[in-house]
């Protein structure tokens, strides 16, 4: 059976200052009345007296009733209303109001208490949703901008490579009704969706690229080069993992992003001997085109002239100096080459 969403109804009530001074102004009679009934008691005028006693307690347990309908309202804060289970309407708008005495104001979040154990929990690779979560149903939804960290997890790459990542959530409650009725915890909520898009995001990318084959099976974008553009694809499946939730991503940052200790050190040297490969074609190609201009100069400027076997071990002598990686050792030949 499908549910009927619910469709905010934003209220406007009366203001509470009003109400408020009409509240104590029927205090101060409930307690006159009271007193002078017992005046009345002592006179013997017991149906007047019984009467006045009856308004005077009817009034105190009034001005009770009436106080509960006064709610206070600080900016970027949202209040949603339920009477007798039902859904009443939401106060938006800041101020001092008067609703119906017999609403109640739900808002599910954590206690502090309870998210600090959580948080712990988390770190310490347990199970967060195991923590007893405490409910208050007298606090105001916040509507302004929030920060979650989400933690480091282990994921592994398109490569298979177990690596450690961490996001940071930028968000805000838009729609507080949805984040009342249609989530059981709204916070709770967009930590584990958070905790589902950053691996299954994250799963679709390598860490790095060592060769061509790595690219032509990943393409171009990597994790660690194109964190920017692999941030925006984890807000977009975000978003529409929490629309439901009334709430809104304003933005993801990756943190966060290292091998995995297991890994990490063999993917160093391998870094390091990518980066040795790279040098050193650098180094041939120059020392190539060195060698290269430096037989046509002799050619062109016809220094010497030299056959074949002579040039053969011209290039190799030049060739091991240019690549070496200490200085070589002239030696003087007096003799002739040939």
């Amino acid at each position: 059976m499908t549910e009927t969403p619910i469709v905010e109804r934003e209220l406007h009530p009366r203001h509470g200052i009003p109400m408020l001074l009409f509240d104590f102004a029927m205090l101060a009679a409930s307690i006159i009345a009271v007193v002078f009934s017992l005046v009345l008691f002592d006179k013997d005028l017991t149906f007047p007296a019984v009467l006045l006693f009856v308004a005077g307690i009817a009034m105190f347990v009034s001005f009770f009733i009436l106080l509960a309908g006064l709610k206070a309202l600080r900016p970027n804060e949202a209040l949603v209303l339920t009477l007798f289970g039902s859904y009443y309407g939401t106060v938006r708008q800041p101020g001092y109001y008067f609703v119906n005495p017999f609403c109640t104001a739900v808002c599910p979040n954590f206690d502090k208490a309870a998210a600090a154990a959580a948080k712990k929990e988390k770190e310490e690779g347990g199970n967060p949703s195991s923590t007893t979560q405490i409910i208050s149903t007298r606090q105001r939804i916040s509507l302004k901008t929030m920060t979650l960290d989400n933690g480091r997890q282990k994921v592994n790459d398109v490569l298979g490579n177990p690596i450690i990542i961490g996001a940071v959530v930028i968000w805000h409650v838009s729609d507080p009704t949805k984040a009342v009725f249609n989530v059981e915890d709204y916070p709770s909520f967009l930590s584990n969706q958070t905790d589902s898009t950053v691996r299954n995001i994250a799963r679709l990318y390598p860490y790095d690229l060592f060769d061509e084959d790595d690219a032509d099976l990943t393409g171009e974008k990597t994790l660690r080069g194109s964190s920017q553009e692999i941030a925006e694809n984890m807000k977009s499946e975000l978003q529409k993992r929490v629309e439901n939730a009334g709430i809104v991503v304003e933005e993801v940052r990756i943190t966060h992003l290292a091998y995995a200790e297991e890994i990490a050190a063999a993917m160093l040297q391998r870094q390091q001997a990518a980066a040795i490969i790279a040098a050193r074609q650098k180094i041939v190609d120059g020392a190539v085109g060195m060698v290269k201009m430096a037989i046509d100069r002799l050619n062109q400027d016809e220094i010497v002239l030299l056959d074949e076997e002579r040039k053969a071990a011209m290039v190799s002598n030049l060739l091991v100096v240019l690549c070496g990686n200490h200085d070589a050792q002239p030696v003087v030949n007096s003799g002739s080459i040939y």
